[in-house]
């Protein structure tokens, strides 16, 4: 009896100081995780599914030149039948519409927003065994108590609205990561490979070039790309290319709340790469946690 009552107090202990304590977290879980993760991502396009024409490779210092060196899009083939008809890609793509990109422009969150927002969480988070995985272990570190808790500060923490600019709530860390925004006349983050076919696809994204390109033979893959959307340029939006939604989610997640505001290193089929995470400083919810202000795949 002793002993579950110094676990409970533990547990409560570790809630009550939001995401201080995950930083203890080993870089050798978060690694061992993030394979496990990787392995789960059963909702990943194929070679089949997804074919990409990456064309010209340019150096570092070349990337604020703005040259465009593809003649053709990056996106060959999606089979849009086949990926889009997956409940995550579903509920991703429901998404992707709802925001206003200039900063300084306030968001707007009707109830079906709402709606789709909980969809989102409960298809990539609760429906698929690789959420129910990252819950599992932030569960067992004393992050959460319940699947509940987990997804209504998840909530909070991506789809919470904060400002960007002139005091307005104008932006999100689910808009900037996922959706990207337009401030001072540039693309500010846009880190989401469904969201640059599709504006591929309509014709508002011109693909440039890329700068990086990692290691793995099959999706997912990540890039650092140059691009124009809709005449805004990106002088390097790296993404994962050819993962689920809920990939995206859980590795973005579990990087910011272990490594808030720093690198956070994985291992994918047996290979490095880094996540850069940014906490939203200017503002808080709930017991003083930060909102999630950017994540992305790091390029060296």
């Amino acid at each position: 009896m002793m002993k579950a009552i110094l676990v409970l107090s533990l547990t409560i202990t570790l809630i009550s100081q939001g995401y201080s304590a995950l930083t203890s977290v080993t870089d050798a879980e978060i690694k061992s995780l993030s394979e496990t993760l990787y392995r789960l991502d059963s909702n990943r396009a194929t070679d089949s599914q997804l074919v990409i024409d990456p064309q010209e490779e340019i150096p570092d210092s070349e990337t604020s030149s703005q040259n465009d060196l593809a003649s053709r899009p990056l996106f060959k083939y999606v089979n849009e039948g086949t990926l889009f008809s997956k409940p995550t890609y579903k509920a991703l793509l429901n998404l992707l519409d709802n925001y206003k990109r200039v900063t300084g422009d306030a968001e707007d969150v009707p109830s079906l927003e709402t709606q789709e927002q909980d969809t989102f969480l409960r298809e990539t988070m609760l429906n698929t065994e690789l959420g129910r995985e990252l819950y599992n272990f932030l569960q067992s570190k004393g992050a959460y108590a319940s699947q509940n808790e987990f997804i209504q500060d998840l909530k909070m923490m991506w789809f919470g609205l904060y400002t960007r600019s002139n005091g307005k709530l104008d932006s999100s860390g689910f808009e900037h990561i996922f959706v990207g925004e337009i401030k001072g006349g540039k693309v500010s983050g846009f880190h989401n490979w469904l969201q640059f076919y599709r504006n591929e696809k309509q014709g508002l994204l011109n693909y440039y070039s890329y700068s990086f390109d990692g290691p793995w033979t099959a999706y997912p893959d990540v890039l650092g790309m140059q691009f124009k959307w809709d005449g805004y340029f990106k002088q390097v939006g790296s993404a994962f290319i050819g993962s689920s939604p809920e990939f995206d989610l859980a590795v973005y997640t579990l990087c910011y709340i272990t490594r808030p505001g720093r690198l956070c290193h994985l291992s994918l089929g047996g290979n490095p790469q880094a996540i850069q995470t940014y906490t939203w400083d200017n503002s808080s919810y709930g017991d003083g946690k930060k909102y999630i202000g950017s994540a992305y795949p790091a390029t060296p």
